[in-house]
């Protein structure tokens, strides 16, 4: 397949140019059709790529040095996105002239652009944030969304529940993945009234390409025990909070034991291969690469502080998305769910929960 360039905002993220650069170089060694526009300072970034000589014919770039604050207000950084990498990056998108924006700045402020830039599909009320948490599975659960909308109503949840159901299918395999609603108990009489009617929307839709199994608690998100866990963005905001949280909380915890005593020590080096497997599974750059679903165009945020082996699998997501046609998936989805979507608040607007 001739797979569409990738446009990647060389100056985002906490390590800025030379990690996204080794990043994308990473992904490149690993898939040779990957092609780039490096978005950002020319200077640097052909000075990075000069520890890549594989990537020079592989790229072009785009020169800019406005670079979008971590911490700007997505207000302020919307009125500078005709001068940002971040803001050319996505606008790369708009015009053709790549397929996919990888970005590992301000997610608020990249959330905010791509709406404007890219707009939402025609039958969805708002985009979601999803991304790809690890389980005790070899499978990952998809959950969404995360914080580009502080809240949501049934309509809503029922269309991220579509989403990420064609999300899952890429990169799953499953023809029809396991969606859970995000609630307080799995009894069918918890949770609010949105819950509740978005629930009964989707056991309804027994069109769609996905298996709607109910309810799933804060606790087993990560059991995989689903394959789509569903929330408003305020609740998965949190939630995703929560476990990362927790993921260094065990870590730190077991260095801290490790290095307690000599026997101590002795016992981290007889017991390495199982810690090893275990920080290998809660390491967060092994499954970077969050995705704005629901938008005219394919756009990745990488995290900011992930290393370069994150910035390449975020690369490899959104060519993945690419390659499967994410966006015919979810519009033909959504044809299926007809009027089973409600009418809900189709106008109504969330602000980003990140």
């Amino acid at each position: 397949m001739n797979l569409p360039r990738i446009a990647v905002d060389a100056m985002g993220g906490d390590e800025g140019v030379r990690v996204m650069v080794e990043g994308a170089a990473i992904a490149r060694r690993r898939h040779d059709r990957f092609k780039f526009l490096l978005v950002g300072d020319e200077a640097v970034i052909k000075a990075a790529l000069d520890s890549h000589p594989g990537m020079s014919g592989a790229s072009e770039i785009l020169h800019c040095e406005d670079v979008v604050g971590g911490d700007e207000k997505p207000s302020k950084a919307l009125r500078r996105a005709k001068t940002t990498s971040m803001g050319l990056t996505v606008n790369a998108v708009k015009q053709g002239l790549a397929g996919a924006a990888v970005s590992a700045g301000n997610t608020g402020a990249l959330m905010a652009m791509s709406k404007l830039a890219l707009r939402t599909m025609p039958g969805l009320d708002r985009p979601a944030l999803a991304a790809l948490l690890p389980t005790l599975t070899d499978d990952d659960v998809i959950m969404l969304d995360l914080g580009a909308n502080s809240e949501g109503n049934a309509r809503n949840l029922v269309q991220f529940a579509i989403m990420g159901a064609a999300y899952s299918r890429i990169v799953s395999g499953r023809e029809r993945p396991r969606v859970r609603l995000l609630n307080i108990g799995t009894e069918d009489n918890k949770g609010t009234e949105d819950i509740q009617e978005a629930a009964n929307r989707l056991r309804a839709a027994t069109g769609l390409a996905l298996a709607f199994e109910g309810f799933v608690e804060a606790d087993k998100i990560n059991r995989g025990e689903c394959d789509v866990v569903v929330t408003d963005g305020f609740s998965g905001n949190i939630a995703l909070k929560a476990i990362e949280g927790t993921a260094r909380f065990v870590t730190d915890l077991l260095k801290q034991a490790f290095s307690s005593s000599i026997r101590s020590k002795v016992g981290f080096l007889v017991s390495r291969p199982a810690t090893e497997l275990l920080r290998h599974h809660l390491d967060p750059n092994n499954h970077n690469g969050a995705v704005f679903l629901g938008l005219n165009g394919v756009v990745v945020k990488s995290h900011g502080s992930a290393n370069a082996k994150g910035v390449a699998n975020a690369v490899e997501v959104a060519a993945r998305l690419l390659e499967d046609d994410i966006t015919n998936r979810i519009t033909r989805d959504l044809a299926e769910l007809g009027d089973l979507g409600g009418s809900g608040s189709a106008a109504a607007s969330g602000t980003a929960a990140t």
